[in-house]
């Protein structure tokens, strides 16, 4: 009787690793990390950049538009250096007050502070671009960032003009 009981029990885990043991070897892809978009993501200290493009017109683009989120997950401010093509370029400077999710070039016609625009951008669709975040000391990130045009809808409203205002 007791033979029989260590065997029912013995079977019944057999059955029961057997059946779910491919979950203690192969890889959880829940547990890695991906870009769910045509975007790029980083991190810089205690800011996120998340899903980073940049937009430009395909037949006469000479403007590119950077389309991205910034998060501050820290308790203080922050005033974030963005510098495409290299981080010795011009930088464009982003203030994220504590807990702030930014988003930048939703609206590239009015060129305001929620925008990021690239004079002299020759860079077809398709190709990647350098863009350098960086604030206070800690250390920057570069992030290859794709290079989209407008043909796509959920883009179309994202291409900036081809000539930039002039500053006033």
């Amino acid at each position: 009787m007791k033979a029989r009981v260590a065997t029912s029990v013995a079977l019944a885990l057999a059955v029961a690793f057997g059946t779910a043991g491919c979950g203690f070897i192969a890889p959880q892809a829940t547990t890695k990390h991906y870009d769910a978009s045509d975007g790029v993501s980083g991190s810089v200290g205690s800011v996120d950049v998340r899903n980073a493009i940049i937009v430009t017109n395909a037949k006469n683009g000479t403007v590119g538009n950077l389309v991205v989120t910034l998060v501050n997950t820290d308790s203080k401010s922050h005033r974030v250096a963005i510098s495409a093509g290299s981080q010795n370029s011009s930088a464009a400077h982003v203030t994220l007050e504590p807990g702030q999710v930014k988003q930048l070039g939703q609206n590239p016609e009015n060129g305001g502070p929620s925008n990021v625009l690239i004079p002299e951008f020759t860079t077809k669709p398709g190709a990647l671009y350098s863009v350098y975040f960086q604030y206070g000391d800690e250390t920057g990130t570069k992030l290859q960032v794709p290079v989209l045009d407008g043909q796509l809808p959920e883009y179309s409203s994202l291409v900036p003009p081809t000539i930039l205002p002039a500053a006033q």
